[in-house]
């Protein structure tokens, strides 16, 4: 499995730096994350419990942080076993690129691999799901930079209506044409 995508963070990069280190912070933005330990210099154990389609488990895991180049980019090293649900690892490249003095870009680029039950599932579900969890961290994290740094979110431009498509919207369409509405 491979997931590439960015986020822009709320907060200079010196502070997204620091919120990316920050065990407190990452434990309540991690969906399902029960703690995150120190366990060495740039490594921690984690346990988290996901739910991946029908299978649910909780993971015990090793993350290690590598290649650090702080506040620019890391390369974050995981491993987890799920007992009966299986196992998992890979790693993630992380690279912050300021873009103001208070809005960072935060690129990632994470490949893993998945055994057990979990592989089981389909390769599909378990994409679907990865990029929930990053949806669903990113959303949680932002919030929590927000508190911690006295950021206020943009306000969210409106967005114009999407076009109909398919039968439904072809139906929608036509009656709206009909009936002048």
């Amino acid at each position: 499995m491979q997931l590439t995508s960015q986020q822009t963070l709320p907060v200079g990069q010196a502070q997204a730096w620091e919120a990316l280190n920050d065990i407190t912070l990452l434990q309540q933005a991690i969906p399902g994350c029960e703690a995150i330990t120190p366990t060495g210099e740039n490594q921690y154990g984690v346990s988290v419990t996901a739910a991946i389609g029908p299978v649910k488990a909780k993971f015990k895991g090793k993350l290690q942080l590598e290649n650090l180049q702080p506040p620019n980019s890391y390369t974050l090293r995981f491993e987890g076993q799920g007992g009966a649900a299986g196992h998992g690892k890979g790693h993630a490249d992380i690279k912050l690129e300021s873009a103001g003095p208070r809005e960072t870009v935060l690129h990632y680029s994470a490949q893993a691999s998945v055994g057990g039950k979990i592989a089981q599932i389909g390769s599909r579900l378990v994409d679907m799901a990865a990029q929930k969890m990053a949806t669903d961290f990113f959303a949680a994290f932002n919030q929590a930079l927000q508190q911690k740094y006295g950021v206020a979110p943009e306000p969210a431009a409106p967005q114009p209506a999407a076009p109909a498509v398919g039968l439904v919207g072809r139906l929608m369409a036509w009656l709206k044409g009909l009936f002048g509405r």
